[in-house]
C-alpha cells in the first residue's frame, strides 16, 4: 500500500490550494478516508474524513466551511480542498487509509496506511 500526496506549497492568507493523495496496492472506494496534519511541536490532529459507504464526511471545526474533501473513484485518488487559508493552517498535511474501517473517523490509531505528507504554508 502507498499513498502520496501533492498539491502542498505556500499560499498567502486568503488564498487556495487543493491537496492530492494518490493510491496504489489499495482500492480507495473500499476504506475510510482522512486528511490529518502536523504543525511544528504539535500532535497530529484529523481534519477530515470520508466513509467509503455513503462519502459521508467530516471536519474539524477550525476548518468547517473552508476546506472540502472528496473521492475519485476512477482515479484511485483523494483530495482535500482548501479555501480562505489562515496562517494557523501552516502544517505538513498527511492522507491516511483506515483498511479495517468503512465510517468516517478522526481516530487517529485506527487509521493504517499514511502517505509521506506535503507542506503547507500560510503566510503573507
Amino acid at each position: 500500500v502507498r499513498l502520496v500526496e501533492s498539491g502542498g506549497g505556500l499560499v498567502q492568507p486568503g488564498g487556495s490550494l487543493r491537496l492530492s493523495c494518490a493510491a496504489s496496492g489499495i482500492t480507495l472506494h473500499y476504506h475510510a478516508l482522512g486528511w490529518f496534519r502536523q504543525a511544528p511541536g504539535k500532535v497530529r490532529e484529523g481534519v477530515s474524513c470520508i466513509s467509503s459507504s455513503d462519502n459521508s464526511t467530516y471536519y474539524t471545526d477550525s476548518v468547517k466551511g473552508r476546506f472540502t474533501i472528496s473521492r475519485d473513484s476512477a482515479e484511485n485518488a483523494l483530495y482535500l480542498q482548501m479555501n480562505s487559508l489562515k496562517p494557523e493552517d501552516t502544517a505538513v498535511y498527511y492522507c491516511a487509509a483506515a483498511l479495517q474501517h468503512e465510517r468516517c473517523t478522526l481516530n487517529r490509531p485506527l487509521y493504517d496506511s499514511w502517505g509521506q505528507g506535503t507542506q503547507v504554508t500560510v503566510s503573507p
